[in-house]
Formats: C-alpha cells, structure tokens, sequence
C-alpha cells in the first residue's frame, strides 16, 4: 500500500531534504503534495486524499497552530495523523499544538532514522528494512 504524505512548510529547501528523507525511507511513497503554508495545504486538501501529513510551525499566511486548528474541524481528516517538523522549542506552543490534534512533533535539525522510526510508528507500518547508520552524522 503506497502512503500520500503532505508536506506543508514555507522553506522550499526544507521540503526538498523532507522529500528526499521519505524517498529513501524505504517505505512505500504514494503522491508527496506540497504546501508552503497551512492555508494552502487545505486548500490542497480539498483534492487530494494524504494518509500523513508533516508540517512545520512557523509559516506566513496561515501558521501550524491555525492550521492545526482548521484541520481539526474537518471530519474527513480528523484521523490523518500530523507530524509537527519544526523549529520550535517553546513548550506551551507545542503542547498547544498537542492539544489541537498534532500526533508528534520532531525538532529540526533530525536524523533519518528518527525521522523513519516516527513515520513508521504513525502508519503502523510493520517492516525489518532500516537507514544504514553512519559515523558521519546526516543532520537534516
């Protein structure tokens, strides 16, 4: 079964590298959708059906936290699971974030495998297959 993940940040860059992580994942990748900020994503949401979606926090237009809590308002995508990748280290932001919905949260910058095990564990994904690990480090 191929997983559609939607990955909302206003770093193009950032997307680029969250991208190319779930590619070499070893999961199987459906559509990978797009979205430079949260009014977008729903907007993308609209016509495209994602089965996890990663969003980072700090976005011009629409932020994480506002689009945590549209999303919650949409039945249809109340089960989606939704990983925050961000930058944030403040607590109440990120138990706000929590508490509007928000599955996990990963601090930028993350190693591959932590990402995987993340994405794994929220698709209940059942596989032996792991990054191979190395000394040099691959900070994302």
């Amino acid at each position: 079964m191929a997983y559609n993940v939607m990955i909302v940040d206003d770093s193009k860059s950032m997307r680029h590298v969250i991208k190319k992580v779930l590619k070499i994942s070893g999961l199987d990748i459906g559509e990978i959708i797009e979205a430079s900020n949260g009014q977008e994503a729903l907007d993308q949401l609209q016509d495209h059906w994602v089965d996890l979606i990663l969003s980072d926090i700090h976005m011009p237009v629409m932020d994480g936290i506002e689009f945590l809590r549209h999303l919650g308002t949409l039945a249809d995508l109340q089960d989606v699971p939704v990983v925050l990748v961000t930058t944030e280290r403040n607590e109440k932001r990120l138990n706000e974030a929590m508490a509007l919905g928000a599955r996990a949260y990963l601090s930028k910058p993350f190693q591959p495998e932590e990402f995987r095990a993340l994405v794994i564990q929220l698709l209940g994904v059942h596989d032996g297959w792991e990054l191979a690990e190395s000394d040099e480090g691959c900070d994302f």
